[in-house]
């Protein structure tokens, strides 16, 4: 029987805008190719500028875009994260419920968490990021209940500086008896809390994913020694090198994972898919190096569009090949 897996993150709506200029970065002062947390107020002034504009919204959130692609490729899925009371919120909801993710969302009390994805000419991609309700994810909201009838739990990494909460939710899912999958999700999430990293990767963690930056910053290691590391914490590691493809490490077996031929666009979403490829894989009990094979295939596909989510011809595309 296929494994049901479980997510846990920030519940943010992406809203990816195709600029023809960048007078608008010039106007808000956002440094060209940055990533910018923003408060409320600068928030509204930039939804308000963009009215005009063409644009689209999607669910978003690291872990929400690989629960998305599990559920895609028909995994049965379930999210946990907290939206606002407001039409963003509900069109998280919709876009999660629309591909059969059990959406378990709390409602907060600010408005709902949205990254703005400002698209320059020459594709350079500049963030202007609300948290806003995604982050009053508590302890308190992991009733025990949540967890029941799912085999795993996938955390995104951006989560970990509310260790309580990721305390609580890898308590309770080994109470359930089920694994646990972490992404690393930013070299500098980890530098600032490596010791935090190492404590629940050894305690808890089943299967980390990790680029080669966010590697380094817990191991102090290049790519393939760092792998060797977090295969030593964990069940398996996942180590991705962008365009020189991926290696995988389960007990003393190393798999390198080719990357599949693409002409990149995008990057945006590339390790969320990749997780959800490998997951999918895991999920079906297929072999390991099949499992990062699929993963590469799905992160090496959303590199080819704008933004983390693919139409439905390639999806079908990806399903036929599988």
């Amino acid at each position: 029987m296929m494994m049901k897996i479980l997510g846990m993150g920030n519940a943010l709506v992406d809203i990816l805008v195709q600029l023809e200029s960048d007078a608008i970065l010039e106007e808000l002062s956002l440094p060209r190719g940055s990533m910018q947390l923003v408060d409320i107020h600068l928030s509204r002034k930039i939804l308000f500028l963009l009215e005009k504009y063409k644009k689209s919204v999607s669910a978003g959130g690291a872990a929400a875009n690989t629960i998305h692609g599990l559920a895609k490729l028909g995994v049965e899925t379930g999210f946990i994260g907290v939206i606002g009371e407001d039409e963003m919120g509900r069109n998280f909801r919709k876009d999660m419920e629309s591909v059969n993710v059990k959406a378990h969302l709390m409602l907060g009390r600010e408005e709902s968490g949205r990254a703005v994805v400002f698209v320059s000419p020459d594709s350079e991609r500049t963030f202007a990021t609300y948290l806003g309700a995604a982050i009053e994810l508590k302890p308190y909201h992991l009733k025990s209940e949540l967890f029941g009838g799912y085999d795993m739990l996938y955390i995104e990494g951006y989560l970990v500086q509310n260790q309580d909460l990721i305390r609580s939710a890898v308590t309770q899912a080994k109470k359930n008896f089920m694994a646990i999958a972490l992404d690393m999700a930013s070299y500098n999430v980890v530098e600032a809390n490596r010791a935090f990293f190492h404590e629940i990767i050894s305690g808890y963690v089943d299967i980390v994913f990790a680029n080669e930056d966010e590697a380094r910053a817990l191991t102090g290691k290049e790519p393939e020694e760092a792998l060797d590391e977090l295969a030593k914490m964990c069940r398996i590691a996942v180590v991705k090198t962008g365009k020189n493809g991926s290696m995988v490490k389960y007990g003393d077996t190393m798999i390198r994972i080719s990357p599949i031929e693409a002409v990149c666009i995008d990057t945006t979403g590339a390790g969320d898919l990749y997780a959800a490829g490998f997951l999918y894989g895991l999920a079906n009990n297929l072999p390991i190096e099949r499992c990062g094979e699929i993963g590469s295939l799905l992160g090496g596909t959303v590199i080819q569009v704008m933004g983390a989510k693919l139409d439905e011809p390639r999806w079908d595309k990806i399903r036929t090949s599988l």
